[in-house]
């Protein structure tokens, strides 16, 4: 069995896989991580372990599971299963690249677009022929709600609670909800029909924290999934276990 971990700048999540099929996942604070990997390692037959992380900070959860698994930290120097054509690939995230990974496990000899609906929205295209080409990055939904509160004197934070599909706000609150969700679903609308126009064949995947929410409101037809990335780890994990 395999033990993934992707740590995020906030949270972490632990998953365990059987060859290629998901048994458990789950996200959780930092302060519970160690307790929470000691009792999966003892729950499960776990052997094999990746990282992936956005955070530095952690030797204490990789000597744990240097101890009890053959782990495998994720970085530039790993295997991957495409050609990466992208310039400065080391400045590449290590996210998007298991993003990618698993694109290709699940849609093989396919043109892939991967939108990855976070903290920043991440496009990443990968050809059929398993080449990445690159993509763009634009500020998540926060992150738009932040920097309205955070570059102006008067405008409140909101959170994505009150979210609807009103096209027009009468309030300074539901003028903003309407001006970061309705703009960034046409952003991601708009992206995905430049790509039809160039890849008829294109399947549209959506993932991330916030793809719920604009999975519903999207008019091109996508593929939505919560557990993406640590999918793309696992097959990242099996693809670097000979190496």
């Amino acid at each position: 069995m395999n033990f993934i971990v992707d740590a995020g700048n906030s949270l972490i999540k632990l998953a365990v896989f059987n060859n290629n099929k998901l048994i458990s996942s789950v996200t959780l604070n930092y302060e519970i991580a160690i307790s929470r990997t000691e009792k999966i390692l003892n729950n499960y037959p776990i052997k094999y372990s990746i990282v992936a992380s956005t955070k530095q900070d952690q030797p204490q959860l990789l000597q744990l599971l240097e101890r009890r698994t053959k782990l495998h930290i994720l970085s530039h120097k790993s295997e991957f299963p495409f050609k990466n054509n992208y310039k400065t690939p080391t400045t590449l995230g290590l996210d998007r690249l298991a993003l990618v990974s698993a694109a290709i496990k699940e849609f093989p000899q396919k043109n892939c677009l991967i939108i990855d609906a976070g903290t920043c929205v991440t496009y990443d295209f990968i050809d059929r022929k398993k080449v990445y080409h690159g993509g763009a990055i634009s500020p998540g939904l926060h992150m738009r709600f932040k920097a309205m509160h955070t570059f102006t004197d008067k405008l409140p934070l909101l959170t994505k609670q009150e979210l609807n599909k009103d096209l027009i706000g009468n309030t300074t609150e539901t003028s903003m909800h309407v001006g970061a969700l309705v703009g960034l679903v046409k952003e991601v609308d708009g992206f995905i029909t430049d790509y039809l126009s160039d890849y008829e064949d294109l399947t549209v995947i959506l993932t991330g924290g916030d793809h719920q929410i604009l999975s519903t409101r999207l008019k091109n037809s996508i593929f939505a999934t919560s557990n993406f990335l640590v999918k793309g780890l696992n097959f990242i994990l099996e693809y670097n276990k000979n190496s």
